[in-house]
């Protein structure tokens, strides 16, 4: 049995429910994470270097680039990359302050923005997790139709489609 083409693209759209199942994961992880730094960090006061923002028409991006003295007496310069949105908050100042858990995967948040990231990537878990469960639904469903009843494009004009 050669395997039609409509069933193939109906077995390689399992790719799509993958993805999200990856992107729900990851964005839970990145939203506990900055969620544990806000809360367990030690608040720092991190002086701004520098506030970039790229306002260009396919990619709008933004980043602090801060200067902070670590817990234990160490000075590094950090770059953190953040929403578009937060950066105009950020704008003009010269002095904030931040959290640092050193050892963490999100050492340093901005104590100001820090909610909201942890809540916009909690947001972003939880899309991504709808998604997953309706795409997956939807390709479960043409799988399965295709299976049972074969493709309608191969049906002929005398054949009854049944529902």
């Amino acid at each position: 049995m050669a395997l039609d083409r409509s069933v193939l693209v109906a077995r390689l759209l399992w790719v799509i429910p993958a993805i999200l199942l990856f992107l729900t994961i990851n964005q839970a992880k990145v939203a506990l994470d900055l969620r544990e730094t806000l809360e367990d960090g030690v608040p720092v006061e991190a002086e701004v270097i520098e506030i970039e923002t790229s306002g260009r028409v396919d990619v709008t991006m933004a980043s602090a680039r801060l200067r902070l003295q670590l817990p234990e007496g160490e000075v590094v310069e950090r770059e953190l990359p953040l929403p578009i949105t937060f950066a105009e908050d950020l704008q003009g100042s010269e002095r904030l302050e931040v959290r640092v858990n050193p050892g963490a995967d999100q050492e340093i948040v901005i104590a100001e923005l820090g909610r909201a990231q942890w809540r916009l990537a909690a947001i972003n878990s939880a899309m991504s997790l709808i998604g997953l469960v309706l795409v997956t639904i939807g390709v479960f469903a043409w799988n399965r139709y295709l299976r049972r009843k074969g493709d309608p494009a191969r049906r002929t004009l005398e054949e009854p489609v049944e529902m």
